[in-house]
């Protein structure tokens, strides 16, 4: 018989709140279990993600594997590491570029009921800008870039990022302290939680 977690989970991925909202329809993407020690809450799936299913299955998800110093095992291993994003369905593409932020319904109406049952989370990444906003409130910089590079301010449970994407590469070049700094700090704190890795 489910449990009250299985029944949450079952709950986010039938969720059609924002149906009407969404180009190619709604697809939850969600990974968590309540033995989860890291949380990744990033923005919401691209047209890659959307297609399979698997969180952060692009070349983003390849940078953040990277970053993390993780390999796609325990990357996705829901027992080890939960994916919980600001929006859990692909948002659509912004006509400037890029991609729509995440569907403003989800994060309200999910995160908190899921948060409730993440107890042994010990680090929270926060990718993206809607991610910090809502979790760093009033703390947060003036931009992402003075957030990020203030990543101490935020620890033990916090961290934040920008987004992996390719569209960031000039970002990381011009920054060359996220590299031999927060990255460091970053790959630290996983090795302390994933020792064997």
């Amino acid at each position: 018989m489910p449990d009250a977690f299985d029944t949450l989970l079952k709950s986010v991925r039938d969720c059609r709140i924002c149906a009407a909202h969404l180009p190619l329809g709604p697809r939850p993407v969600v990974q968590a279990s309540q033995t989860a020690r890291l949380l990744i809450i990033g923005q919401a799936p691209g047209t890659r993600v959307h297609e399979t299913g698997i969180p952060w299955n692009d070349a983003s998800g390849e940078r953040l594997r990277d970053w993390l110093r993780l390999d796609r095992d325990r990357f996705y291993d829901p027992c080890q590491i939960a994916i919980v994003p600001m929006g859990f369905c692909y948002p659509g593409r912004d006509p400037k570029g890029g991609d729509n932020p995440p569907r403003p319904e989800c994060a309200p109406t999910w995160h908190a009921p899921l948060l409730r049952h993440l107890p042994q989370v010990e680090v929270t990444l926060l990718i993206g800008m809607h991610a910090q906003a809502r979790y760093l409130a009033k703390t947060r910089k003036k931009t992402m870039t003075e957030t990020v590079a203030a990543f101490r301010e935020y620890g033990p449970d916090f961290i934040p990022l920008p987004h992996p994407s390719w569209r960031n590469t000039a970002w990381i070049k011009r920054n060359p302290w996220f590299e031999r700094d927060t990255l460091v700090y970053l790959r630290a704190r996983m090795q302390k939680l994933f020792p064997s890795n």
